[in-house]
């Protein structure tokens, strides 16, 4: 089994502890109230401009056969993924301007940011965030909630594009030779802020 593969063996189990989270649940029944996921959309568009610092930190150390992946995840998700949550964030009056990162927010970012100034460190942190998203999507779309609006949310982390640029990540990781101990230490790290994340401020 390869690194990549034993990570995400044992990030299941969070998974499922996510789509049992009150959030999630009230995404996938399409019932979430409005001001949940209007202060989810106002934190993790502040997560996102973190992840990409983090992208960038990684594509400055990375090998040559990573480096344009990590670029081009930097601007995909600079570019594409924030312009979905500035959409969103229209449909839900969400002030992405005003907002202030909640504790979930600080915590996730700030151990990110630091885990990225190692290379196969940073890899095995941002995992789960990848890896988490693409597997939530996938499990929401067999049953896809009929509010439009989260159902475009559902449908962006379960296209196969989305899963495309996932495993890739996971290449990269079985690539860089890292230790299974310290790689499973900050994957299931970052599977545990994954899941606080959740717990949105209001």
């Amino acid at each position: 089994m390869s690194l990549a593969a034993h990570l995400e063996e044992l990030g299941r189990p969070l998974v499922e502890e996510q789509l049992k989270h009150p959030t999630v649940a009230g995404i996938a029944q399409g019932n979430l109230d409005e001001a949940v996921f209007r202060s989810w959309l106002e934190q993790d568009y502040l997560y996102l401009h973190d992840y990409v610092r983090v992208f960038s930190r990684l594509a400055w150390q990375a090998p040559d056969a990573h480096l344009g992946d990590l670029v081009d995840l930097a601007y995909s998700t600079f570019h594409d993924e924030m312009e979905l949550h500035r959409s969103l964030s229209a449909e839900f009056d969400a002030d992405l301007d005003g907002a202030e990162k909640g504790p979930a927010c600080v915590a996730y970012t700030s151990f990110l940011l630091e885990s990225a100034a190692v290379y196969d460190e940073g890899l095995a942190a941002l995992y789960p965030c990848m890896w988490g998203y693409s597997t939530l999507g996938r499990r929401l779309a067999e049953n896809p909630p009929s509010e439009p609006r989260y159902r475009r949310w559902v449908d962006t982390y379960a296209d196969p594009a989305f899963a495309e640029l996932t495993a890739r990540i996971a290449q990269m990781i079985d690539e860089c030779g890292a230790d299974t101990g310290t790689a499973e230490r900050f994957f299931l790290e970052g599977m545990r802020h994954e899941l606080a994340f959740w717990d949105v401020p209001l």
